[in-house]
């Protein structure tokens, strides 16, 4: 359990640390072309997913994610205890890989973003922001899980693009990127809609997997 809290932890800093990252590069070298930011922070994105779900998986499944977590526990592949353990290590070193971003490009370590992210269109991005990317996840677990890594940061970098909110898809980065006040940064009073739509989306894209793949138990 040591290892795979290590695991999770590294991989959080490091997925946190790349988003917001990536975005204050972004925003410094793209001079106001928000598009061209967008890009930026997308590619990092979906690399660094790629690299991290290919060295961690093997050791803790690579969740980065609360709400991954939790679809985890509810189809019986990860204890609750797990599960709780897997969200408070996500959490805490995610927001210590928001902390790094800053420190590495002399921002102030501690920050409040102001960057509004509402209605009803931020809200129903991020429900199917969520909802695919959990899909994703299950598909490629029943089906092809030598492909759940290429899966899921294709599916990210798509989803940073064809959604309303550039696809946070993600509680605990959700927390993390509203003490960030840059690039991808969120208001902190937007963060509980953020935080129940993706719930929500993860709890449909739950019922739908088991519906569409089973469980780990069932047979094909």
């Amino acid at each position: 359990m040591a290892r795979r809290l290590t695991a999770e932890g590294i991989g959080a800093f490091f997925l946190f640390a790349c988003v917001i990252g990536s975005g204050i590069m972004a925003a410094n070298l793209s001079r106001g072309n928000d598009a061209i930011a967008l890009l930026g922070n997308t590619l990092a994105t979906g690399a660094i997913l790629f690299v991290l779900i290919t060295v961690l998986g093997p050791i803790s499944g690579a969740h980065m994610n609360p709400a991954v977590s939790l679809v985890m526990a509810a189809r019986g592949e990860l204890t609750w205890r797990d599960a709780a353990a897997y969200i408070v290590v996500q959490l805490a070193c995610g927001i210590l890989g928001a902390w790094a971003a800053h420190l590495m490009f002399d921002l102030p370590i501690l920050q409040l973003s102001v960057k509004a992210r509402h209605g009803i269109g931020q809200m129903v991005g991020e429900s199917i922001a969520t909802f695919g990317l959990i899909l994703t996840i299950l598909g490629m677990v029943r089906h092809r899980p030598q492909w759940i890594a290429p899966a899921v940061a294709l599916y990210i970098t798509a989803a940073y693009w064809f959604t309303s909110s550039t696809s946070f898809a993600n509680p605990a980065i959700t927390v993390a990127r509203s003490l960030s006040n840059t690039f991808a940064g969120i208001a902190a009073a937007d963060v509980p809609a953020f935080v129940a739509a993706q719930l929500m989306g993860a709890t449909l894209a739950a019922i739908f997997g088991r519906y569409l793949f089973g469980t780990s138990s069932e047979k094909r």
